[in-house]
């Protein structure tokens, strides 16, 4: 008779639990800020541009951060990495509200505590990311995993509404409500107890010298190489969809409460696949979620055109961001599983710096495209982009002979 009191559960693992549940709180507070950001510019100046502008602030560290900061996170303190992160964001979003207040706000300082925001979220991304299987062991980092998309998902499905709806309240509350919550994620991580380095230390080498160990990683492996690359044009154009959705209803006489609501609808996709990714990537082969994923979007993205009521937008969102999940946990799961812990940072980072980099292009792109052809014209190119990465994953060898993702627990 085998004893189900010796098993390991996520649930029962002290740290585990204590990052997740700060985490669940902060990404709220950001998801809440996320969506009163663009309306708050638009409000502002009227301007999808200026808009364009702020979003690109807040990812531009994905592109000039993430690459630098993977060797930091291997080689100092991750657990004070972590906890300097919240601490500053927290402080750059208290500076919203205090302006508002004052009258004094300007689109420049949105663009500030944008990139401030931005930056906090690499280091804090990049550390969790590596301290992770220090935390919980090998057999429950696919579960780890996908409680990590739930969270984020979840926070997702509830901060656009309350974004929504605190911004039509009052301009300011979400991002005091954002401030709080870093605040209370802070606290938190006080609580960790769990050394988060991994027992082998990093080669004290020169900066520029650890920044290429990732990249060389990855270019030595052909399936995570080709993913990175779907990856980084998936991203271009979700992070396009976003202003380019909020903007489509907006001109159609939606509200900011009805634009949260359609933002957490959207949201609720990704909550649903989270929850259920966590046992269904077992079922499906790495090939077949990478093409099928792929497809599944491309088919999507041109049904916005056929609606411009939010509610309608946002279950189209929703079935977008309902496979997502099921995606990040089938290579999350294998670089975690794959890379050496003390490498991990810089594996992690160079992936995030080709991925995520595209991001503020893909909000001055949204901008761009929304200035001068419109919502209907950014969603027709989004689409087009979309077609031609399926094609791209369909045809790639790498992703034909990728092997299944052994479940750890074989391996015990």
């Amino acid at each position: 008779m085998t004893s189900t009191a010796t098993e390991p559960s996520l649930w029962r693992n002290r740290d585990f639990v204590t990052l997740w549940s700060g985490q669940v709180v902060s990404t709220l507070g950001a998801r809440t800020s996320a969506t009163a950001m663009p309306l708050l510019v638009l409000a502002t100046t009227g301007s999808p541009a200026d808009a364009g502008f702020v979003g690109a602030a807040g990812t531009l560290p994905f592109l000039v951060a993430y690459l630098p900061a993977g060797p930091l996170v291997d080689r100092y303190n991750r657990h004070r990495i972590l906890l300097t992160s919240e601490i500053l964001a927290g402080l750059a979003l208290a500076t919203v509200p205090i302006a508002l207040w004052l009258g004094l706000l300007t689109v420049t300082q949105l663009i500030v505590v944008a990139f401030v925001q931005g930056l906090c979220f690499v280091f804090f991304s990049l550390a969790e990311t590596a301290a992770l299987p220090t935390i919980v062991p090998a057999v429950l980092l696919p579960a780890a995993v996908a409680q990590n998309e739930a969270r984020s998902r979840g926070a997702a499905l509830a901060g656009g509404p309350l974004g929504g709806l605190l911004f039509g309240i009052d301009r300011a509350l979400p991002f005091l409500a954002d401030a709080i919550s870093y605040a209370a994620a802070s606290i938190a991580l006080l609580f960790l107890r769990r050394d988060l380095q991994n027992k082998t230390t990093a080669p004290a080498e020169p900066l520029w010298r650890a920044t290429l160990t990732g990249l060389r990683w990855i270019w030595r492996h052909p399936l995570i190489r080709t993913a990175v690359v779907l990856i980084t044009a998936t991203n271009l154009v979700f992070q396009a969809l976003v202003l380019t959705v909020v903007v489509l209803a907006q001109r159609h006489g939606a509200t900011p409460g009805a634009i949260g609501t359609m933002l957490g609808i959207y949201a609720g996709g990704g909550l649903a696949g989270a929850l259920v990714a966590g046992k269904a990537h077992r079922y499906f082969t790495p090939k077949l979620v990478i093409i099928g994923v792929n497809w599944v979007w491309a088919v999507l993205l041109p049904l916005f055109l056929l609606t411009t009521d939010p509610l309608q937008i946002g279950v189209i969102g929703a079935a977008t961001s309902f496979i997502s999940p099921l995606w990040n946990v089938v290579i999350f799961s294998y670089t975690a599983l794959l890379v050496p812990n003390e490498i991990l940072g810089r594996v992690t980072s160079a992936a995030m710096t080709l991925a995520w980099g595209v991001m503020p292009i893909g909000s001055l792109g949204a901008g761009l495209l929304l200035t001068t052809v419109g919502p209907i014209g950014a969603v027709l190119a989004l689409s087009a982009i979309m077609v031609v990465t399926a094609i791209g994953a369909t045809i790639s060898p790498a992703v034909r002979r990728a092997p299944p993702l052994s479940p750890p627990e074989e391996a015990v």
